[in-house]
Formats: C-alpha cells, structure tokens, sequence
C-alpha cells in the first residue's frame, strides 16, 4: 500500500479556493446554497437547521470517502491532492467527523418529520452503495489507466452518476417534503439539477485523466472529454428552454442550472490554465451560480 506520507503535496494549496476543496468545503457549501436556493425559490421557508444539517452531512460523506480512498489506494498514482491532504490530517478529519456528527443528531429533531423519514431511505441507499464502493474488490477504485476497458466504464463512469442522483435528491428532500404539491413543478429541474451534478464529477475525472501518457490513458477518458462539452451544451439548451416557459418554483432553479452549465464549459475550455488542484475547486466554485440569482428572488 502506498504511504501519503512520503507524497508532497502540490504547490500553491494555501491559497483560499485550494484549502477550501483540500478540506472538503467545497460540496457541503454547494449543497447547503442550493437546499435554501430551492425552497426559496418555492417560497418555502426551512428550518434554519436545514441547510446546516445538510452541510454537516454532505461533509461527513465526503471527507469518510476521501480518507478511506487515501487508506486503501491501489498505487502512489491513485492518490490527488485531496487524498494526500485528508491522510496527512487523518486525525483532525476523525475528530472533526465525530464532532460533526453529535451536531447532526442534535439537529436533526428540528428537522421536518417527512423529510427525516425520505432522508433514510436515501441514507440506507447510500450505505448499500458505499459499501459495494469500498469493501468489494468490483467496487474498489483503482487509476483509470490501470483498468482493463471492460472494466472502466462499470466501475467509474457510473459512480459519477450515481453522485449527481444523491446530490439532486438530497437537496431537493427538505422542500418537496414540507410542500408535496411541489413535486411536479420540481420534477424536471431535479432531473435536470441531477444531469448537471455529474457533469461536474465527470469534467473533474477527465481533467485529472487527461494528463496520463497517451500509451496509458484510456481510450474512455478521451472519449469523455470529446463528448462532455456537448452535453454541457445539451443541459445549457434544455434548461435554458425550460427555464423560458416553465412557470413557478422552477424557473430560478433552472436558470442558476444553465448558467452553472455554461461556467463548466468555459472551465472546460481554459482548464489548461489552472492547476489540477484548482481547476477542481474552480468546477464546484461554478455551482455556486444560485448566489447570483438572489437580487431575482422575491
């Protein structure tokens, strides 16, 4: 097993934007934003607890999956920056997990009843799949150029989209749970907020694939980065469409999709100019679009 200890981290992860993905802030920030962005935009007031719960949550899943991908690695070469970061500080992420979970569950009596009760269903979905993810040898990660091709698109592709479906649905819970006559009018933007969550994982594993060797990388991530822009273009279009003529508690959750789209394609088109570490930071940074459409909201 490779030690991270022996692994230096890339330059310039003080700066603002790299500690705030190298501590995993990055999605807790997102999914808090858009879990208000949503009920707002439904004219639903949450518990103020909401958003914070949800911060707690998302950050505990995401800083567990990032210490125990950098506990099992295959090589040195699966290890990221994020990686190398959470195993270095091991200690202060098991404290700060621990720590965060006693206020989750002080929490979460303050929280809707319907909402808990759709909560566990996604949570005991979420464990199947973390388990599949982590303790089978199917499931185990290893580096996209390491995988026979008849493996890489089960064991990675995938894995993209089902984060985009978790994300989406964790979200939009706390405000179809409090108005259930919000869910036809929500349908369309969750799938569409879906769509767009995992074309943001799937921009971020083709940036940092497209870098291998050509001899080593494989054939999938070129075709991931030949294709991606014009499914961003696809979800641009068709939330852009319906932000236009849908009516109601959609249109500002649609239009903050669009423009979230169209910042990954321009990412996308200028990621050259950024460090790995960055350019990662800077794709979740893209999905913070629902601040620019509170002057908008009523």
């Amino acid at each position: 097993m490779a030690t991270t200890t022996q692994l230096a981290l890339p330059a310039r992860t003080a700066s603002p934007l790299a500690l705030w993905h190298l501590l995993s802030l990055d999605a807790p920030t997102v999914a808090a934003l858009w879990t208000w962005f949503i009920a707002r935009s439904g004219h639903i007031t949450l518990p103020r607890a909401s958003p914070i719960a949800m911060a707690l949550a998302v950050w505990i899943l995401y800083a567990a999956d990032r210490l125990l991908d950098a506990a099992h690695p295959n090589t040195a070469a699966d290890l990221e920056a994020r990686h190398i970061f959470h195993h270095r500080h091991r200690r202060g992420f098991l404290a700060g997990i621990a720590i965060a979970a006693t206020t989750l569950a002080v929490l979460l009596h303050l929280l809707d009843p319907a909402a808990i009760r759709l909560y566990l269903i996604e949570g005991a979905l979420l464990v199947a799949w973390f388990l599949v993810l982590h303790t089978t040898p199917s499931g185990h990660r290893l580096p996209a150029h390491r995988l026979p091709a008849q493996h890489l698109p089960a064991q990675h592709l995938p894995k993209e989209i089902v984060v985009g479906l978790f994300f989406s649905a964790a979200v939009f819970i706390p405000t179809i749970a409090r108005e259930p006559g919000l869910r036809p009018t929500l349908l369309p933007a969750a799938i569409l907020f879906a769509a767009l969550c995992s074309l943001n994982c799937l921009f971020i594993y083709a940036w940092e694939h497209e870098g291998l060797d050509a001899s080593l990388a494989h054939a999938t991530t070129r075709l991931a980065l030949a294709r991606l822009p014009a499914l961003a273009v696809a979800e641009v279009i068709a939330t852009t469409a319906l932000a236009l003529f849908k009516p109601g508690a959609a249109k500002p959750v649609l239009a903050a999709c669009a423009l979230a789209a169209a910042l990954l394609l321009i990412l996308h088109r200028n990621r050259r100019r950024l460090s790995r570490n960055h350019l990662r930071a800077a794709a979740d940074l893209a999905l913070l679009t629902p601040l620019l459409a509170l002057p908008f909201l009523r």
